[in-house]
């Protein structure tokens, strides 16, 4: 894509990332959106870099495009493996390829990081962001997530 930037994203890009979870929990069912959460946990992921990163797109200075990538280590892998949340294109920039990008982006840095798996969640009702990953490789699970919330 033309103009777009992808890097990581610093602590001053916290309104606009939260902005962009806003749009995010908004069609989701099991979220809803609460911006001093949302901005509580982009802190201190951004503080913590051993924790994850965040993968912002830019074009320009403005973020059109997100995601979040959880570290952990997987006993049933051996290793290191990424749970990939919050990835969100705004609707401005939808349709291009930028989704496309962003997630090749992730991918390429989780095989450079040696992580040996990439598990994400996505609502059952959005069949547009389910192509998008089954284009790039990921598979449906036999495993359902199951919550439960403590506050």
């Amino acid at each position: 894509m033309k103009n777009i930037s992808l890097g990581c994203a610093n602590p001053e890009d916290i309104p606009a990332l939260s902005r962009l979870l806003g749009l995010l929990f908004s069609l989701e069912a099991d979220f809803q959106p609460d911006p001093e959460k949302q901005q509580r946990a982009l802190r201190a992921i951004l503080q913590n870099p051993a924790a994850g990163h965040i993968f912002v797109a830019r074009s320009g200075t403005q973020i059109v495009g997100m995601v979040n990538l959880l570290f952990f280590i997987s006993t049933s892998e051996g290793g290191k493996v990424i749970l990939m949340e919050d990835f969100i294109v705004h609707p401005d920039f939808r349709k291009r390829g930028l989704g496309t990008l962003i997630l090749r982006h992730v991918i390429t840095f989780a095989r450079r990081g040696k992580f040996s798996r990439i598990t994400l969640l996505t609502d059952k009702h959005n069949a547009s962001a389910r192509g998008l990953y089954l284009r790039q490789g990921f598979a449906p699970s036999a495993m359902i997530p199951l919550r439960l919330h403590l506050s």
